[in-house]
């Protein structure tokens, strides 16, 4: 690195395809890197088609499984975090649930669903919609339903909605839950209710001090390491919302975990006619949510399919032996 003055900007960015086949990694991005010794792929995911060979596969997943490590710094927090969490369990035997909260005014504003309904939230929604993405949401013909998106699944679950399921699947208020996501939108409010359901739920700000946490404050990509790598080793992992970072943590815990890990993806539309059933009772709710939890549980190691993610699910090409590595020894065996 000392010709780009150690600066990863420096190196020669190949922009790639998504998808693109190994032949061109072959016959286009080899002879570059050859020429160079160095050249930086960005962005890097999905930049390389599935449709590739069994060994192929099992290198991608070494690679992001086993020789990708986070940083010095982040992986000392990381840990003492873990250790943190596991402390704040120790009744349950230092395990505690990691959930996945994707409820960040940005996603919020994206996803064009109504939450309140107040007329101050559309108008904070609408500025936050033209500030990130200008136009896209007015443009002439675009019909927005809210109603449509949410009986489809695609709103992020509140807090509120989260504490709910996780209470009728049957989570006492003595679980130790962590909390990995954004800055939530409007916090103080939104988030009351989750912390009243469950009183021991932690999150980074709360485990790590102001002093641990400032070198990373402002690099979103590394608070997102952090809970990263808390919930990798978390003993439940639930996701709340689509997108890479669950995607990559529920192969990676099925990686660690010979096949499968203890994961809760909850059916939202399911959810969503749930929640919005003005007769239902808890009882009745309580036996369908508890149902969704046995539903998840209950799918055991799920193998890859053609067109899906060897990340997402690195069986069976990933996983020809019992066990990868000491390092998932010791996991498993916790």
């Amino acid at each position: 690195m000392a010709r780009f003055g150690h600066n990863l900007s420096n190196v020669f960015n190949f922009k790639i395809k998504a998808w693109s086949s190994i032949q061109f990694y072959e016959d286009v991005v080899l002879p570059k890197l050859i020429e160079e010794r160095l050249i930086r792929i960005s962005p890097f995911a999905n930049r390389l088609s599935f449709d590739a060979p069994p060994a192929v596969q099992r290198l991608r997943c070494l690679a992001n499984f086993e020789a990708l490590k986070f940083s010095k710094p982040i992986a000392n927090l990381s840990n003492n975090l873990i250790s943190r969490m596991r402390e704040k369990s120790a009744e349950n035997n230092g395990k505690y649930v990691a959930v996945h909260l994707r409820f960040e005014e940005d996603m919020v504003a994206f996803s064009c669903c109504v939450f309140d309904g107040g007329v101050n939230e559309k108008k904070e929604l609408d500025a936050a919609r033209e500030r990130g993405w200008r136009g896209k949401f007015t443009r002439p013909g675009r019909v927005i339903r809210p109603g449509a998106i949410r009986m489809n699944g695609k709103c992020p679950l509140t807090p509120l909605e989260v504490g709910l399921m996780l209470r009728g699947m049957g989570f006492s208020n003595n679980t130790a839950i962590y909390l990995a996501s954004g800055r939530i939108y409007k916090a103080e409010k939104n988030m009351a209710p989750l912390l009243e359901m469950f009183p021991l739920l932690q999150t980074k700000e709360t485990l790590a001090s102001d002093e641990e946490l400032a070198p990373f404050k402002n690099f979103s990509s590394r608070m997102a390491a952090i809970d990263y790598s808390v919930c990798v080793h978390s003993e439940v992992f639930v996701t709340t919302q689509g997108g890479n970072f669950p995607h990559f943590l529920i192969g990676h815990r099925r990686y660690l975990y010979g096949g499968h890990a203890k994961t809760i993806k909850p059916d939202k539309r399911r959810l969503a006619i749930l929640f919005d059933s003005p007769r239902i009772g808890w009882k009745t709710l309580k036996r369908q949510l508890v149902n969704m939890r046995a539903h998840s549980d209950a799918k055991g190691v799920e193998i890859k399919r053609a067109n899906e993610s060897v990340y997402t699910f690195p069986c069976p090409d990933c996983m020809c032996r019992p066990s990868k590595s000491e390092h998932s020894k010791s996991i498993q065996a916790r």
